[in-house]
């Protein structure tokens, strides 16, 4: 059963179509990460979802709430994580989550229970009494999280939360997913870490207002032609010049002095692949078959969307 179900769904701002017709439906308990470049439309989507945007067109269920109808029906079923930090800074870490149980009624032994298991889960414990704005970036972003989850909703929708943390913050934000996910909990997430997208059961890759492709991320993978071949260059210009002559050549990609070359067989192409850069004299330090990433597949699928 769908817990998240839209039905193309559009959002329009003067001239401009942020949103173009989505269809998403996402399961009861399932982890799905919202990928995509910056203005694919991923935060409107979200946006409309949280009931904080009403679409232009299309339709919005949210455990089984029409979103657009019936607002108020979903408010203590969601609990929204915007993109930037929304909370307030002079109140303390404790104070703040005071203030969201107020908001949505949490009082008396159940407001206490789950302030006190919130700190606890969110490793703010020793935090409580600093103000907001003095915490670092990753405790600010899951005292966001704990605000989102004093009233025990069915639905987390997390706009980019870790972006612009340190790699250990964002190691212990997904540590805490991961526990929300066990207990059964729906999550979307928007996200611009394809690490942290190989962590969620489905993905969907936004482009241009659309989801153009969804699925398992390993599935998604596969959708990267041939095989790839990493290749560490001295000057990867010069490497990427001449690679679209090389015999096998299917496609390449740069990271850095790393170029990944897409051939339709690794191991048998690396040799060829050495002897035409020496031919070439274009340096190299090594070469090696390694496996595609969800990030070759991101780019992918989007430099195909583009080419249409």
């Amino acid at each position: 059963m769908s817990t998240i179900h839209c039905q193309q769904l559009v959002r329009r701002f003067n001239h401009v179509t942020a949103v173009a017709g989505v269809d998403l439906d996402i399961a009861s308990g399932e982890i799905y990460g919202l990928i995509g470049p910056d203005g694919a439309g991923k935060t409107t989507t979200l946006r409309m979802l949280a009931g904080v945007l009403r679409p232009t067109s299309g339709r919005v269920e949210v455990a089984g709430f029409d979103v657009a109808r019936s607002p108020e029906s979903i408010r203590h079923l969601v609990g929204y994580m915007p993109q930037h930090f929304s909370l307030y800074g002079d109140l303390s870490v404790r104070e703040n989550l005071e203030f969201y149980a107020d908001i949505f009624g949490v009082t008396g032994h159940d407001r206490r229970e789950r302030i006190g298991r919130l700190l606890r889960f969110a490793r703010l414990e020793q935090f409580q009494t600093r103000a907001a704005a003095k915490l670092s970036g990753g405790m600010k972003k899951k005292l966001a999280l704990a605000c989102a989850l004093i009233h025990q909703p069915q639905v987390l929708l997390l706009d980019e939360p870790t972006n612009g943390v340190d790699p250990v913050s964002r190691r212990e934000f997904w540590d805490i997913l991961s526990e929300l996910h066990v207990e059964g909990v729906t999550i979307l997430v928007t996200t611009p870490y394809m690490d942290e997208a190989e962590r969620c059961q489905r993905v969907g890759l936004m482009h241009r207002g659309k989801i153009i492709r969804q699925g398992e991320p390993e599935a998604l993978r596969r959708l990267v032609p041939g095989e790839m071949l990493a290749v560490y260059a001295p000057d990867p210009m010069q490497a990427e010049a001449i690679l679209p002559r090389f015999p096998d050549y299917l496609g390449h990609q740069v990271y850095g002095d790393r170029l990944h070359v897409f051939v339709a067989d690794a191991v048998r192409t690396k040799p060829q692949l050495e002897q035409f850069l020496q031919a070439e004299g274009v340096p190299f330090t090594r070469i090696y078959p390694d496996e595609p990433r969800l990030e070759e597949a991101f780019i992918h699928i989007i430099e195909q969307a583009r080419s249409e």
